[in-house]
């Protein structure tokens, strides 16, 4: 695990928004070498991919807030931080790095001052995919209909070049340690150092006698990610899209096998994920997503444009 990917004049480069930038960088240069094969404007690519990475960044950290679990936490740290428990042993929570408060009758250590901003430091970790799949999709229609680039088009790129750059951010949550699995004794299992997400949340389920401990062999989900998205990407590029039938198929595509995908691996994840109905709110999401694969490809290929018939050559 290396949080931090490298420094430079002092400064911490989180390796998972440096990976995230990356994926998104190499998503946009392959989104604006597309768009130039098809004879439109590069340029209308580059600025939908800093629209669409904006706009992600704020609906996937809107959406971590709301629905995976610490919307009350992020209330409490504006209102009674004592409500909010920490997972961690007495002499980390005194210590300059937390600077908590231990309650010796729970055993719980708490943060001891109130931050009412806590919600929006994204930076600090806690981001949703879908949440940015939804708010870089607005951003997408807004500006695609303001530069009359034509949509679905774009979406059909969008089908290939999403899963590229999301294959470089499953590898940022592995290097920041989020997004971990369930333990098992697989030989490509994982291990995390202590501080890592996954030993404080082994240590709160009681698997860990204290979070000061390397975490338990885990799934290596991210890795599983990453391939299944490099897996879509390269369907969609080099089967679906040769192939397609309409504008829009390699977007719907590429959301129904996402959507698969994320549904069986959230079986094997372990982070806190909310839930509803004994399912993550990232599979509801996904049931959600599959819905929106069907419609599209029901209604554009209903839709979708057919040659016209060679005309008949007149009579002598």
């Amino acid at each position: 695990m290396h949080p931090d990917l490298f420094h430079l004049f002092g400064i911490a480069f989180p390796s998972y928004f440096v990976l995230l930038l990356s994926g998104f960088l190499f998503a946009t240069a392959v989104g604006a070498i597309w768009a130039k094969r098809i004879g439109e404007s590069p340029d209308v690519i580059v600025d939908l991919g800093l629209a669409m990475l904006l706009a992600g960044v704020a609906g996937a950290r809107i959406l971590h807030v709301l629905a995976d679990g610490y919307f009350w936490d992020y209330v409490h740290l504006c209102t009674d931080p004592s409500k909010v428990n920490w997972p961690l042993d007495q002499s980390e929570c005194l210590s300059p790095s937390y600077d908590g408060v231990w309650d010796a009758a729970t055993g719980l250590c708490h943060p001891q001052h109130v931050d009412c901003f806590a919600w929006a430091k994204f930076w600090a970790g806690g981001l949703t995919y879908y949440g940015g799949l939804v708010g870089a999709s607005l951003a997408a229609w807004f500006l695609l209909r303001r530069d009359k680039f034509p949509f679905w088009k774009a979406a059909d790129m969008a089908g290939f070049a999403i899963p590229l750059g999301l294959a470089f951010g499953r590898m940022g949550c592995l290097m920041a340690g989020c997004c971990f699995g369930a333990t098992c004794n697989l030989p490509w299992a994982v291990s995390f150092p202590w501080k890592s997400p996954a030993s404080e949340e082994q240590f709160k389920d009681h698997l860990l006698p204290t979070a000061r401990m390397w975490s338990l062999p885990v799934h290596p989900t991210q890795i599983y990610e990453s391939a299944a998205s490099l897996a879509i990407a390269a369907a969609c590029l080099m089967w679906i899209h040769p192939r397609k039938r309409y504008d829009g198929q390699v977007f719907a595509a590429f959301l129904a096998l996402y959507a698969i995908a994320r549904f069986l691996l959230e079986y094997l994840r372990r982070d806190d994920r909310g839930g509803f109905l004994g399912l993550s709110t990232s599979q509801l999401l996904g049931l959600a997503m599959l819905a929106a694969a069907g419609v599209i490809h029901y209604v554009r290929g209903r839709s979708r444009t057919t040659p016209p018939q060679q005309l008949a050559s007149p009579q002598p």
